[in-house]
């Protein structure tokens, strides 16, 4: 895979949380390059990738550096715990970065700061405003099979599978023009079962999951979806009109950052 083209400066940071997954003999701190790609490239922002340090992350200082954070979509789940069920079957779990996202949304939040979060990071916005999640929306009567055929090419893992239903007049709807419908795909093995308070659906599938939601009362930019749209993100009109309005958030965010800081370094007529 090529790197994305050289980007205009200074450019918006972006916080982009990285996962715990073995690399050969070792554990790693990784992050899927069409995530990282897909900020630099759709929203034009500059990608910072966050290790998963959990409670040794200095989330204040590391906040008071950017101007927006994406969550990625990862091969592992939130834990049930963390929504106060205990775990159902073999799942793959990653503690450090459970112990990393859910503070780091919670804070991005309280500043207000824009926030786009992709399958896993959507269903981490969810459990860390209180939420909580169906371990296998495969086993839950009346809901489709989300989950991807692990024997199928990426291409057609990723390729759309079913359409999802936009709330008339909400954020997202609004921000594909008016779209009633579109198509998804679909590669995900939970959901979410109870919303949290304080999130607002912004589309279902036709079964009647949730696929995306935003914060009510957040001043800026918050957009969370179930599906990838990171996934050749430059072929798809709709992925691109949402990294696209992620990234000008950021900018803005960047501009209101910078004019405040202007604001409080500015002398008083008694230091002239």
């Amino acid at each position: 895979m090529n790197p994305p083209d050289p980007l205009p400066h200074p450019l918006p940071l972006v916080i982009v949380p990285a996962c715990v997954n073995p690399v050969g003999a070792h554990a790693n701190y990784t992050a899927q390059l069409k995530y990282v790609d897909a900020v630099a490239t759709g929203a034009h922002c500059m990608p910072l990738i966050l290790p998963a340090l959990g409670a040794a992350a200095d989330l204040d200082a590391l906040l008071d550096a950017v101007h927006g954070v994406m969550l990625t979509g990862s091969p592992s789940n939130v834990h049930p715990g963390l929504y106060g069920e205990a775990a159902a079957g073999e799942q793959p779990f990653d503690h450090a970065r459970d112990a990393t996202t859910l503070p780091l949304i919670r804070a991005a939040l309280a500043r207000g700061m824009p926030l786009l979060a992709i399958c896993r990071g959507f269903q981490e916005l969810n459990v860390a405003l209180g939420g909580t999640l169906h371990q296998a929306v495969h086993h839950v009567d009346g809901m489709m099979d989300h989950r991807e055929n692990p024997g199928h090419t990426l291409a057609r893992q990723y390729a759309p599978a079913h359409r999802v239903l936009l709330e008339a007049g909400g954020r997202l709807a609004r921000l594909l023009d008016g779209a009633g419908a579109i198509m998804v795909n679909s590669l995900h093995g939970q959901g979410i079962a109870k919303l949290a308070p304080g999130l607002a659906v912004e589309a279902r599938a036709d079964d009647g999951l949730v696929e995306a939601c935003s914060v009510i009362d957040a001043p800026g930019f918050t957009m969370a979806v179930q599906w990838h749209p990171e996934w050749l993100l430059t072929e798809n009109e709709n992925s691109m009109k949402l990294f696209a309005a992620f990234g000008l958030a950021c900018a803005s965010y960047r501009q209101y950052k910078h004019a405040k800081h202007a604001k409080h370094a500015r002398p008083s007529a008694g230091d002239e």
